[in-house]
């Protein structure tokens, strides 16, 4: 079993994951009931994060692969400490303004897509190989708990505490990362030395050394199809529960709470699974079943049998992902060599970032020209066309 070396990475990994989504919803929230921004800010706000964050995370793939991990983590927990600690300060004083969220946004997330690749890198030196996938399924197990949890804690931390006393709660999250990352004892392999200055070609050396490696390409392709389809739909589905079945607003948060549960049974059971059908059936298997569950959303009638179908379907979805999120992550780490683990992570972590709110904006655009239903069957499409570009071959070994 992990050591408690790795005890102190997780609890790092998972205080750090519930100030992440604690932000994530706590932001768009204070610049509603803060600032009173208009609807199409809040939306620029979420895409300026996600795209200007990865833009700005580009290089630091190159730096963390050249240095070590645990120093990186820290001084990305601290820099996301003192970023958000200016959103309390600024509302205290009565000067925040909507540029400021902006940037403490991009800031945060490039700091956050930092964090996991120096994170990840480490995570395959602390840990046994053979421990490796019963490692990263806490992880995401951990992932799911602080997700439910924390994006639906910022509004209620709000009207109870107040918007400064939230994200000074926020704030803190990551200062208690570095001290679990601080008092890890196990000492750090010696990193790659660096060159003298970086090229252009270091910028994409994550993105090369994916495309020198099929079973990668194909992981990357199945990632960004999924991905695409799923937050394609994300938006559209809220609109199909809110205004086409006439949800309340309980059966609204229901549907989107109660699902969460089926990522951390995935993700609990996934070492068992493992034991059972064996690592690369599974990670294919699991990989496969999380794209059919967004096909019956088309079709969902109204009243009760919509929900109950809503969010089975969610829910099954959410278990395929919490079984093949671990196993992929552990895929990834293993096939990867260790010099070049950190920057394959980023150029991941960016393309994801970038490919999202892109799909959710094709969606919406669908969604004006063709309805509501029939860019969810788009979106169902895509995604489970996600499958087919699986490592059927490689993977499967």
């Amino acid at each position: 079993m992990p050591d408690r070396n790795f005890g102190r990475l997780y609890w790092a990994h998972t205080v750090s994951s519930l100030g992440t989504a604690l932000g994530s919803g706590a932001l768009p929230l204070i610049a509603v009931t803060v600032l009173g921004v208009a609807a199409w800010q809040v939306s620029a706000l979420a895409a300026l994060s996600g795209i200007a964050g990865a833009v700005l995370a580009l290089p630091l793939g190159h730096v963390i692969e050249y240095r070590r991990k645990r120093p990186v983590m820290v001084a990305a927990d601290l820099f996301r400490f003192l970023v958000i600690a200016t959103v309390p300060v600024a509302i205290w004083a009565q000067w925040l303004t909507f540029a400021q969220l902006c940037l403490v946004a991009v800031l945060t997330s490039a700091a956050t897509i930092a964090f996991g690749a120096a994170g990840g890198a480490h995570l395959k030196a602390l840990v046994a190989p053979g421990q490796l996938h019963i490692a990263n399924s806490r992880f995401e197990s951990a992932s799911w708990t602080t997700t439910t949890v924390g994006s639906s804690a910022g509004g209620f931390l709000i009207s109870t505490l107040g918007s400064g006393t939230t994200l000074a709660l926020d704030a803190l999250s990551y200062l208690v990362s570095a001290c679990c990352i601080l008092r890890i004892r196990r000492p750090e392999p010696v990193p790659p030395p660096s060159p003298s200055r970086m090229s252009g070609r270091d910028l994409v050396a994550g993105w090369a050394y994916v495309r020198s490696r099929p079973d990668l390409r194909a992981l990357l392709a199945n990632a960004l199809l999924f991905g695409a389809g799923i937050m394609a739909a994300a938006p559209l589905t809220a609109v199909l529960m809110l205004q086409d079945l006439g949800l309340s607003a309980w059966q609204y948060g229901l549907a989107l709470g109660l699902p969460c549960l089926g990522g951390i049974l995935g993700s609990a059971l996934t070492p068992r699974l493992v034991a059972r059908f064996g690592f690369g059936s599974l990670l294919l298997g699991a990989g496969a079943l999380r794209t059919v569950w967004l096909l019956p959303l088309p079709f969902v009638p109204p009243g009760t049998a919509g929900l109950v179908l809503l969010i089975g379907a969610d829910f099954g979805l959410l278990v395929c992902a919490g079984v093949f999120n671990p196993l992929f992550a552990t895929y990834r780490a293993q096939a990867v060599d260790d010099q070049y683990l950190a920057r394959v992570i980023t150029a991941w972590a960016i393309s994801s970032r970038i490919a999202q709110p892109t799909a959710i904006a094709a969606g919406g655009v669908l969604a004006a020209l063709v309805g509501l239903r029939p860019t969810l069957l788009v979106a169902a499409v895509v995604t489970l066309l996600s499958a087919v570009v699986l490592p059927w071959r490689s993977a499967s070994t």
